[in-house]
């Protein structure tokens, strides 16, 4: 694709990025067969490639961005299965990533989106006041057809029942079981996941720990960045990468760290990306590169070190394949093997590449498609027959609540088949 940017705009560094983004696009128009929301849709605004267009343009022009093309790149999931489509090599997250910190800056949305968003930003990231707000919003949930739009979709998410807290969160370390240490990794605790499902990281510990690892809960380590970082603000997501970043900084050098293990892809996608994020910051550039290289998720570094001691629980699985695992991390086959080598017969829903319709934030922001694809998903699930649907990631778990069986963590059938408690619901 032809570019017209200035010299003065492409001294910008994260112009310069864009550029060569832009410039690897062919327009050929593959992506439009894996977008979710044009397979919805069908409006080419609403496709990978009409919104490369459209942030080309609004990019080039130097201007604020207008409500019309920031609506079209709104309604973008970043599932990023056009990256896995595309035969170019265009790396489409950076691009919309860049185009939604321009959105954020240039951008005054109406008040009550203001509002929204700037509360999704401060309370979500941060575990306690999740709880309490979801405690509160299951209060009201019986109130839900009578609130105001988006008020409504946010009271009708909120679980019915909230998990006792855990200290997942809190700075620890599980040690190895008996036999000798094989490695030495940090488990993220992460921030929605210890409101939501808290015993995804214990039994994602108890499984390392029984595999020979050594488990840290780094001091000072917490939410990823991933849901600001995504929603344009650059400022708050930097924070949390730089907080991280120094405290596995911390543990690689008075401990060693052979790898930072993540049970939460979407922060996966993230972390891994750190290096990327903070290049242009010569204090924590070169950290952040190393944090980066030791990113792994749970399926992947289990599938690297091997799975031991299992007994074979049995059952029907539906793996369905989180976004952010298997388009952002490219992380397909770990998972789906580790699986069938625990036990399980392992079946995979129709169109498994679409997107169920979490997205980070998005079920929040834009409820009415998240919640036609969350539809979408539900139904090829069911049609799979399972005893149990595997996820490796909080977001779609919380999505795909109401599917015809429970849905459960990988690392928790994983942690099952190995020693651990059978995770599935008891009531």
């Amino acid at each position: 694709m032809q570019t017209r940017f200035t010299l003065a705009q492409l001294a910008d560094p994260d112009i310069a990025r864009a550029n060569e983004i832009l410039r690897a696009c062919v327009h050929c128009g593959f992506c439009t067969a894996t977008c979710p929301t044009y397979a919805l849709l069908g409006d080419e605004r609403d496709s990978p490639r009409g919104r490369i267009v459209l942030i080309k343009d609004m990019l080039e022009s130097g201007r604020p961005a207008r409500a019309s093309a920031a609506r079209h790149i709104d309604r973008c999931l970043s599932c990023l299965s056009c990256m896995t489509t595309c035969p170019s090599g265009v790396h489409y997250m950076h691009l919309v990533d860049h185009a939604r910190v321009h959105i954020e800056r240039t951008l005054r949305r109406p008040l009550a989106e203001r509002a929204l968003r700037a509360w999704i930003a401060w309370i979500v990231p941060r575990p306690r006041l999740f709880r309490l707000a979801l405690c509160a919003a299951r209060a009201a949930r019986p109130f839900a057809r009578l609130a105001p739009g988006r008020l409504a979709t946010l009271l009708e998410m909120a679980p019915p029942r909230l998990p006792k807290p855990l200290p997942e969160d809190r700075p620890r370390v599980v040690p190895a079981a008996a036999g000798r240490r094989r490695a030495r990794v940090a488990l993220l605790a992460g921030c929605a996941q210890l409101a939501l499902a808290p015993e995804i990281n214990r039994a994602a510990a108890r499984l390392l720990s029984r595999h020979g690892c050594e488990v840290v809960t780094a001091k000072g380590a917490g939410c990823c960045g991933a849901l600001t970082h995504h929603m344009g603000r650059r400022a708050p997501a930097l924070r949390a990468a730089r907080r991280n970043v120094a405290a596995w900084s911390r543990e690689i050098d008075n401990g060693g760290l052979d790898a930072i293990v993540m049970t939460a892809s979407g922060c996966g996608t993230t972390i891994k990306d750190y290096g990327h994020m903070l290049r242009r910051d010569s204090r924590w550039a070169a950290p952040a590169a190393a944090v980066s290289e030791r990113a792994r998720d749970i399926t992947e570094w289990m599938n690297g070190i091997g799975l031991r001691g299992v007994s074979a629980p049995g059952g029907r699985v539906a793996y369905q394949a989180a976004c952010s695992l298997r388009h952002g991390q490219k992380v397909t086959e770990a998972p789906r093997a580790l699986l069938r080598k625990a036990g399980f017969e392992v079946v995979e829903p129709a169109d498994s590449h679409l997107c169920c319709g979490s997205a980070g934030t998005y079920n929040l922001l834009q409820p009415d498609l998240a919640g036609r694809l969350r539809r979408r998903k539900l139904d090829a699930l069911a049609a799979c027959a399972p005893d149990m649907i595997a996820s490796g990631n909080i977001g779609c778990m919380t999505q795909l609540a109401g599917a015809s069986a429970p849905v459960l963590h990988t690392a928790q059938l994983l942690d099952w088949a190995t020693g651990g408690p059978d995770p599935r619901p008891t009531a």
